[in-house]
């Protein structure tokens, strides 16, 4: 896991120290090494930086980067892991190629050698990667299928610059860092930015799944990766050989994982998802697993007793975290400024704080990310089939001038059913798959936001399932590619990350989608609690009371905290005379939020977090505002499967 940067610009710049500063600022990223290479094209109008930061897990004393190939012609700096580097170079030496070092990193760069942009194919990892070929002067990038890896572009007068996060490419001359206004009205119902959009005008993601070309002045980019729900039919009706065919697959995907050279470890929340992990990984090592779990020391909000029980069970060599309010925020403002943007997610602060504690002792740890994405796991993929239902039986007018209303009057207490309420009244498919986990409902957000911008039109990949989809697989689809790979793998990798901690997921293999994408909806949420095949698979590994209890998440009490030692806090954040937050919002709305939560009457808690990150996001950021600042201005702003001007 490391941090990579990178720029193709016209050679009258002088680039080479903004080089050197913009590899430093991943620091975090890669404590255990630095590299920087420039150089020019062969024709000489072009110049090529990259700058690479190190933390090393495979071959730990060899593979430095920037890597150079076998024969000299291309130069590499990648962030991730290649999972199948072991069988990729013996079918590589079978063709020839041959070996220096004994990481992935080089396994990689041959790789290229031989297929091109063909092998990424073949690679079975989590990587983004900046490439250049020193014959023709074309600089490549590619990011992973599911965007687990981070992969940030600018671009500006004469240059292109990529950077593993958002804060090298904001500080590199040039590129324009308004604030995006369009990605604001998003962020305040969504929650989190879809991609390629970020919160600042002049940076974009590269998308999942997608390679780029720069050739001088042109620039090409194409998917080579779609998720296998939108293009798979369900093909095995046997219930029994579908969940050996996942429990043989998901001991694949651990094994493959728990390549490393260095200490390794896992995320221990006691659910479901990370328990069964813990669980394959024990019967595959002849040691104990070290285990690392995070709770809270707020009554009632902490989930440390089944963590433990899953340790007990498994023998683990167990690391507990209880935080409290005061080691909350007191890396609050750190979390904001390693993620780019706000921090929708109060739990992405806990993870900051158990990476530090993980990384006393390991540098890599696998967790159970994504298996709630990948076999219907949250309450909204057994009610969005309901919900299609619904819409199709209930007007709208009907809805929002009488069901709306009735739902709204109801105390918090009822919030699930609030929330199916509301979701139920968003008609627009891309709005509504948005929706399920937002901040705020439309007329909220309307309420909220000062301005008034059209909704863009948002990347299409998401909702581009077959049309004769159920209505779940849509909702997978979209999860694989909008949720997990803009917000949570996103979050999960910045906060890991700001603790110098690898994360891998094996419920994020591209294999095991592929077998899940085959299942018939009985076989994914056919069961109360949805994950039916995993869930009888864990019934052979965990203790039934892990199986049986009922999915909480990880919740953190900020609910509680905002009405004692934060209030404060977020008074000043929300409203302080000199608050940008009063700015670009509607103040009047803010002050009823803060004084319906603080006073009891309401829980605002969602909302409130997210308006107070973004005031954090101001504060530490500082983006140039202006209203003009939307991306509708600019057509050709996103990754398009042809050619990105």
């Amino acid at each position: 896991m490391c941090g990579i940067f990178g720029f193709h610009a016209r050679s009258r710049l002088s680039l080479t120290g903004e080089l050197d500063k913009a590899t430093d600022l991943l620091a975090h990223r890669g404590p255990d090494g630095r590299g920087t290479f420039v150089a020019h094209s062969p024709d000489s109008d072009w110049q090529v930086g990259l700058g690479h930061r190190r933390l090393s897990i495979v071959d730990i004393e060899g593979s430095p980067q920037p890597m150079h190939s076998h024969d000299g012609r291309y130069v590499i700096v990648y962030n991730g892991e290649i999972y199948n580097y072991i069988e990729l170079r013996a079918e590589l030496v079978e063709r020839g190629h041959r070996f220096a070092t004994l990481g992935d990193t080089e396994v990689l760069i041959e790789a290229w050698r031989a297929w091109g942009e063909d092998c990424l194919a073949r690679l079975n990892g989590m990587f983004a990667f900046l490439l250049w070929d020193t014959a023709t002067g074309q600089l490549f990038a590619a990011r992973d299928p599911f965007g687990k890896k981070p992969l940030f572009v600018a671009k500006g007068e004469g240059f292109h610059a990529f950077a593993s996060e958002i804060e090298p490419l904001r500080n590199f001359p040039g590129v324009d860092d308004r604030l995006d206004q369009d990605s604001l009205r998003e962020y305040l119902s969504y929650r989190y930015v879809p991609g390629p959009a970020t919160f600042f005008r002049g940076i974009s993601k590269v998308p999942p799944g997608t390679f780029v070309a720069i050739d001088g002045a042109k620039i090409r980019s194409k998917r080579y990766f779609t998720t296998p729900f939108s293009r798979t039919k369900p093909d095995i009706d046997n219930f029994d050989e579908a969940v050996a065919l996942f429990a043989d697959k998901l001991d694949e995907a651990v094994r493959l994982r728990l390549r490393s050279d260095a200490p390794f470890g896992a995320y221990l929340s006691g659910g479901l998802d990370s328990s069964t992990i813990v669980a394959l990984m024990s019967r595959q090592m002849a040691k104990p697993v070290s285990t690392f779990s995070v709770g809270f020391d707020a009554p009632g909000s902490s989930e440390l007793p089944y963590a433990r029980q899953v340790a007990q069970a498994f023998g683990t060599d167990h690391h507990e975290l209880a935080v409290g309010m005061n080691e909350f925020t007191s890396v609050w403002e750190e979390a904001v400024l390693r993620r780019g943007a706000p921090v929708a997610e109060p739990s992405d602060l806990p993870v900051l704080l158990l990476s530090r504690l993980a990384s006393r002792s390991v540098k890599m740890v696998l967790t159970g990310e994504g298996a709630d994405e990948l076999l219907g796991g949250y309450p909204k993929h057994r009610a969005e089939p309901w919900v299609a239902m619904y819409q199709r039986l209930v007007p709208g007018a009907l809805h929002d001038g009488l069901v709306a209303p009735a739902v709204r009057a109801l105390p918090y207490a009822a919030r699930r059913v609030k929330t199916l309420a509301g979701v139920a009244g968003v008609r627009d498919l891309q709005a509504r798959m948005a929706a399920w986990f937002g901040g705020a409902d439309g007329g909220q957000a309307e309420m909220l936001y000062a301005g008034s911008p059209q909704p863009r039109d948002l990347d299409p990949l998401p909702f581009a399932s077959d049309s004769a989809s159920s209505a779940l697989k849509r909702m997978l689809h979209f999860d694989q590619t909008s949720w997990l790979p803009d917000n949570l793998l996103e979050r999960g990798d910045r906060m890991m990350m700001a603790g110098s901690i690898e994360g891998r997921m094996p419920f994020m293999d591209v294999g095991l989608a592929e077998l899940a994408a085959r299942f018939p909806d009985a076989f994914l949420t056919g069961a109360p609690k949805g994950k039916r095949v995993l869930r009888v698979l864990a019934s052979k590994l965990l203790p039934r009371e892990i199986i049986e209890r009922k999915k909480v998440g990880f919740r953190v009490p900020v609910e509680q905290w905002f009405r004692a030692g934060m209030a404060d806090q977020l008074r000043d954040l929300l409203q302080s005379g000199d608050a940008t937050v009063r700015q670009v919002c509607n103040a009047r709305e803010i002050d009823r939020l803060v004084g319906e939560h603080l006073g009891g009457t309401q829980n605002h808690e969602k909302i409130l977090w997210a308006l107070a990150n973004l005031e954090q996001f101001f504060r530490i950021f500082r983006p140039t505002i202006s209203e003009t600042a939307t991306r509708r201005r600019e057509p050709d702003y996103r990754f398009a499967d042809s050619a990105l001007r």
